[in-house]
């Protein structure tokens, strides 16, 4: 049983806060949004009034924000979490941000007199909510075996992939895979639909095929029904693939599907699809292609 913190309990960052207090551990939090957190302080998380005082209470602190800028407000300033680390303490961020700003940031805990970690997880709200998910953790290698036992509490598979950064750059990766994916099983559902079989016919068989990866199995249904709120919405998505895009020019690696992908991820927006799964570039290709995807004639 550790005293732990946690910074930014969006989506999934509250649902990882929750199993860390179902695992027994001390949970202290802070949101920018008080009342979205208000159903884990009924289930025992201990409310901080700023990051700051979240970390001045924690062995081991967490933050999971939307980006880089929102990294940096949570961490800097007086009231930041940087102000409320020490010796001894771990700071542990779970963002996906740029690999740069992260063993930025790293530097900055070692000068508090703590060490940090960059540890992003893989996998949806269902994955972690079932137990699957991944976690993949740059820093330092000591620090990573003494806070293993914490992040397993989290997901089942976590690798040590490198320094401080390449949790980060081993995220970006992985998510440009699941947004290329997303968009070539769109093309196939549409294939097979504007061929004539149903587009129902066609997700059962592909999500059972030999292409039904994790990704496929549990986010192939949205191009029959998006969820009611977005596991991981358009904008979310294409701030990754930038990250990608931006990692590609400075390593010399041609990403031509993951470029092509993030311009139907622009389109999305443009037809005001934001705020939507990113699963929602089927439609986007769906009206390319001429098809009703309501089923009603009417427009996206």
């Amino acid at each position: 049983m550790t005293n732990l913190g946690f910074v930014g309990l969006g989506v999934m960052g509250s649902r990882i806060a929750q199993r860390l207090l179902e695992a027994g551990h001390h949970v202290t939090g802070w949101n920018r949004t008080r009342a979205k957190a208000e159903w884990l302080t009924e289930r025992g998380l201990r409310w901080a009034d700023s990051p700051r005082d979240v970390a001045t209470v924690a062995d081991v602190t967490f933050t999971m924000v939307t980006d880089t800028r929102a990294l940096h407000d949570v961490t800097g300033g007086e009231r930041g979490l940087l102000a409320g680390l020490g010796e001894g303490k771990v700071y542990i961020d779970m963002s996906t941000v740029s690999p740069a700003a992260s063993r930025e940031l790293a530097v900055r805990v070692r000068e508090a007199g703590a060490r940090m970690l960059d540890a992003p997880v893989s996998g949806s709200v269902a994955m972690l909510e079932e137990g699957r998910l991944s976690l993949m953790v740059g820093g330092d290698p000591d620090v990573f075996e003494r806070v293993g036992p914490i992040l397993r509490n989290v997901g089942p598979t976590v690798t040590h992939v490198g320094p401080n950064g390449h949790g980060a750059l081993m995220k970006i990766a992985t998510n440009l895979g699941l947004a290329v994916q997303m968009l070539a099983f769109s093309e196939a559902v549409l294939l097979a639909e504007k061929g004539g079989i149903a587009r129902e016919t066609a997700v059962h068989v592909l999500t059972h095929s030999a292409i039904a990866s994790p990704m496929v199995r549990y986010r192939g249904p949205f191009v029959l029904r998006q969820p009611a709120e977005a596991w991981f919405d358009v904008g979310m998505m294409q701030k990754d693939l930038r990250l990608a895009l931006e990692a590609a020019l400075e390593y010399g690696v041609p990403l031509p599907t993951t470029a092509a992908t993030n311009e139907f991820l622009t389109a999305a927006r443009s037809m005001g699809l934001a705020h939507h799964d990113f699963a929602i570039v089927f439609d986007v290709l769906a009206a390319l292609a001429g098809v009703d995807v309501r089923g009603d004639g009417g427009e996206l």
